[in-house]
């Protein structure tokens, strides 16, 4: 598998000893088989290079994750080491690489030559002393009650997915224990036998055995007899052990042939995509004069291909990117000092009034509609609850827009200690933006309309592999009449003659958003004297965000359910920060 193009980790120890585990079954030789766990380093690709990543063995699989407490969420990819080859590297001290066939490779690094060497020789040993390829698993079991349990355990193995550290070759070894089994019986009942004869044909030397009569005849079998009903129990156990074995076999043959004939659809697939390309740029081409007319079909290797249906990562390498992306804005934000905010250009107010302006009536309408459905509850359509954390609930419905997807989002939160007016009036100010929006890149007001509306342009940085974004809208803010201290901000993307979309290097992102604010006091108060503590904001948030271009579904969804909670908490919390130490305002 291709690794994440994942945020880097800084601790390199490799080898956590606390953790090594013992096997409950030892070798013939009485070799303890360990299991360990610890930090390496792994080849990503030639972009983010080596990137530190948590190493498991356990149960002859070598799984990695992203770190050790990312553990419990699911490995990010596995290798077993009954079919791995481990390979120390030729000048690099502290490298080795743990390899499938030559299709399926892992390049890792120890930070010491000492703990390279450890990891090397455990991972060798595991394989060598996991009995792949050898008799020892079999030839522990002495006794046919040991038989005949290895057998009932290898004929209740299930499904090859559960047991897919054993391969075929080790299937094969087991048949050839089993036949050594059976040759062995065999011998023993030739044996028994021959003797038989051999005393017979010694008595009739000495003639006290006629052909006509057998006098006084002192030979008895029982003496020598063996234990004919072990020996048959034995041989059933063996018998049962080899029609187990052989269609385990069969199994794994039709699961190779399967996953074979899955690889060659997807192949063939492949090719026909590709095919149909290039036939429809080859028209293109003719129909655009020629080789040599003008203009021809340029091809860009910029932005769209990385992100475009074409491109050549899977979605998960994708969504690897966007997390490693996105882990690293966080990093940056966690170190910028809040409190320096970039100053913000706005231009003059026009005298004109904004009732009177060209965007007025889709304003006013937007923002009234925006305003009735939150208000409304998630009872009437099909939302779906995807977060949850206290007395926050996020709900979305999955929609998709031209191939797009544009998920309706609805949150609710509750937060003390802040007004509806403040949260609004922090949602609506330009001067707090690159406070709380941590995807922020650059941002201008590039129309003032009134003094509670205004038009922006925000550019967004970039996430690889997807293009840069950027947005245009209009953002309007306003106290809801006939309502009991209840505030709304909404933004709408918008179109302006100066900055038309997908000009540049970003692609432009159309999005509706509102924010619906009310105030609530307990215990009610009216004369007296109200605390930040006594303020309670109920908080409803909706948007629909279409990205603008491209971009796998399962990753967007992936990436909307990680970010939106972590944005409605860090946006709340900026809030609670800003307003602590001001006068209230309702």
């Amino acid at each position: 598998m291709t690794d994440e193009l994942e945020s880097s980790q800084q601790n390199n120890e490799v080898v956590d000893y606390g953790d090594i585990g013992v096997d409950d079954d030892e070798g013939s030789d009485g070799v303890i088989v360990p299991e360990l766990q610890g930090n390496l380093s792994k080849w990503t690709n030639y972009i983010h290079g080596w990137q530190t990543r948590f190493i498991v063995l356990k149960d002859g699989t070598l799984s990695y994750y992203k770190s050790e407490q990312d553990s419990g969420f699911g490995c990010r990819g596995s290798i077993s080491l009954y079919k791995a080859d481990i390979k120390a590297h030729e000048f690099d001290e502290c490298r080795f690489d743990v390899s499938v066939n030559d299709c399926l490779v892992w390049y890792l690094r120890a930070n010491h030559p000492e703990e390279k060497q450890r990891w090397v020789d455990v991972l060798k040993s595991y394989k060598a002393e996991s009995g792949y390829g050898s008799e020892n698993s079999l030839k522990r079991h002495g006794s046919a009650i040991s038989l005949i349990s290895n057998t009932q355990s290898t004929a209740s193995a299930g499904s090859f997915s559960k047991r897919g550290v054993r391969g075929l070759k080790e299937k094969l070894a087991e048949i050839e224990t089993f036949k050594d089994i059976l040759l062995q019986q065999v011998d023993t009942l030739q044996k028994y036998f021959d003797d038989c004869a051999d005393n017979v044909k010694n008595l009739q030397n000495k003639g006290r055995i006629s052909n006509d009569k057998v006098d006084d005849i002192t030979f008895d079998p029982a003496e020598q007899a063996i234990d004919f009903k072990g020996e048959a129990i034995t041989f059933k156990a063996t018998s049962e052990g080899v029609i187990a074995t052989l269609q385990h076999c069969v199994d794994l043959m039709v699961q190779r042939e399967d996953a074979w004939r899955k690889r060659w659809e997807k192949e063939m697939e492949k090719r026909r995509k590709l095919q149909e390309f290039c036939r429809s740029l080859k028209e293109q081409v003719t129909l655009n004069g020629g080789i040599s007319g003008r203009p021809r079909v340029v091809i860009h290797g910029g932005p769209d291909y990385e992100e475009g249906p074409h491109s050549a990562l899977c979605d998960e390498e994708f969504y690897d990117a966007m997390e490693t992306g996105l882990d690293k804005i966080d990093e940056e934000n966690e170190i910028k000092d809040r409190l320096k905010q970039k100053s913000v250009v706005i231009p003059t107010t026009p005298t004109t009034p904004a009732i009177k302006h060209r965007l007025w009536p889709e304003i006013n309408r937007i923002t009234l509609e925006q305003l009735h459905y939150a208000r409304l509850g998630v009872g009437a359509g099909s939302w779906q609850l995807f977060a949850e954390d206290g007395d926050m609930r996020m709900y979305r419905r999955e929609e998709e827009a031209n191939g797009l997807v544009v998920d309706p989002l609805k949150a609710c939160h509750v937060v003390k200690g802040v007004t509806g007016h403040e949260v609004c009036k922090i949602f609506f100010s330009p001067e707090y933006r690159s406070g709380w929006e941590a995807t922020l890149e650059d941002m201008t007001v590039i129309e003032n309309i009134s003094k509670d509306t205004l038009v922006f342009l925000q550019t967004h940085k970039r996430i690889w592999p997807a293009s840069q974004r950027d947005a245009l809208f209009w953002s309007h803010m306003r106290k809801v009449p006939d309502a009991q201290d209840l505030w709304i901000a909404c933004n709408h993307s918008t179109e302006h003659a100066d900055y038309p979309p997908n000009a540049g290097k970003c692609v432009r992102v159309y999005l509706t958003v509102c924010l619906v604010c009310q105030t609530l006091i307990d215990p009610p108060k009216q004369n007296e004297l109200i605390k930040r503590e006594d303020i309670t904001c109920k908080i409803t948030y909706c948007s629909v965000v279409n990205p603008g271009g491209w971009a796998p579904a399962s990753v967007l969804r992936a990436v909307y359910k990680r970010e939106y909670p972590k944005f409605l908490k860090r946006f709340t919390n900026f809030c609670i920060d800003q307003c602590k130490d001001k006068p209230i305002v309702f």
